[in-house]
């Protein structure tokens, strides 16, 4: 988790076509507009289109960054131009999500059979379930940086799997090994996202049944050894269950994903902050966290997990938001040994 959600410089834009302006009159403020019977292009470049306005400031790269796991992900692309781009599997299917500010606005377009459910989450989404005024910050970093930071909120996709593969990925290897198996398996096993994205090669995550059908080789190819790819195949057997995970209370849910062998404080927290919006899912068992925060808080680099809930007790209900903070706040412990070597199973 450390450094992951701390915004980046954007890439330099990559080319891609323009989508095919839509415009609808008399569309009820807030809902999808389908686009006129007489535009051009082939339906998958058609988009819905919709307009919202958030209830406070919104900053997208801060909101949408945990998302993106890597900066080559083809599930998410971020633009230098302030587009971000997000391909999913809806439970109606693939879909396209384009998102940008426009003003005190954001507007969005999607693509493909998960369009209308897409657009229709875009504020849960983008924060609006989420209270950022329940944060009372007790150390003066955290004020600091909350003051800094007015457009933090925190997202909510509604979807589990696509978060919860990914942070299996992400047990016990360093981060470039994690973003290198996801990236190799999407584009192996994923389907070529909907709308004009092919110039952005992004891809949408396989269905439960695909990830299933994965030989044991070329798991092995793509580095991820038989512990983590035993567990996300017990976890894809369930599917349907574990999404139901995200309209649960967080303890509930909690507790409903660790019920997978495999699946454990670590992994559960770092996929209900993506799919609930959890604002108090600590990290527990993180390699770096509990050192940030024992840095930041106590100037102590060596905390251990015991000593970051101890130091983060004050934020009960929302830790996770606190983290956040700590993360963007700039106060990081300096490197003093080498980083862990990546393995690489693949040529064994």
């Amino acid at each position: 988790m450390a450094g992951r959600f701390a915004p980046r410089t954007a890439r330099p834009p990559l080319p891609h076509r323009t989508a095919v302006p839509v415009r609808a009159a008399g569309v009820a403020r807030g809902a999808a507009a389908r686009p006129s019977a007489g535009s051009s292009g082939p339906a998958d470049e058609t988009p819905l289109i919709r307009e919202w306005t958030p209830p406070g400031p919104l900053d997208l790269r801060l909101v949408l960054s945990p998302l993106r796991r890597g900066p080559a992900d083809p599930t998410f692309r971020m633009t230098a131009a302030g587009e971000f781009w997000r391909a999913t599997r809806t439970p109606e299917g693939p879909g396209t999500l384009r998102v940008a500010a426009r003003g005190d606005r954001v507007g969005a377009q999607a693509w493909g059979p998960g369009a209308e459910w897409l657009l229709a989450g875009l504020p849960a989404l983008l924060g609006a379930d989420d209270d950022p005024d329940a944060f009372t910050p007790y150390h003066r970093l955290l004020a600091a940086t909350r003051h800094r930071r007015p457009g933090l909120r925190l997202l909510r996709t509604g979807l589990v799997m696509e978060s919860l593969i990914p942070s299996i990925l992400e047990q016990k290897v360093t981060t470039d090994e994690a973003y290198r198996a996801w990236r190799l398996l999407l584009r192996r096993y994923g389907t070529p996202a909907p709308g004009p994205t092919a110039p952005l090669g992004l891809h949408v995550m396989p269905d439960a049944r695909t990830w299933a059908m994965i030989p044991s080789w070329e798991w092995h190819k793509a580095g991820v050894d038989t512990k983590r790819s035993s567990t996300i195949l017990r976890a894809v057997r369930v599917a349907g269950r574990l999404e139901e995970a995200s309209s649960m209370p967080f303890p509930e849910a909690k507790a409903r994903l660790e019920l997978i062998p495999g699946i454990g404080p670590w992994t559960s927290a770092e996929t209900l902050q993506r799919s609930n919006g959890a604002p108090d899912a600590v990290t527990v068992g993180d390699y770096h966290l509990p050192g940030i925060v024992g840095h930041a808080l106590a100037d102590n680099r060596h905390a251990t997990d015991e000593e970051m809930l101890a130091l983060l007790a004050p934020y009960e209900g929302q830790r996770h938001r606190a983290t956040r903070l700590i993360l963007l706040s700039g106060r990081i412990p300096e490197r003093r040994g080498p980083r862990m070597t990546p393995g690489n199973i693949a040529a064994l």
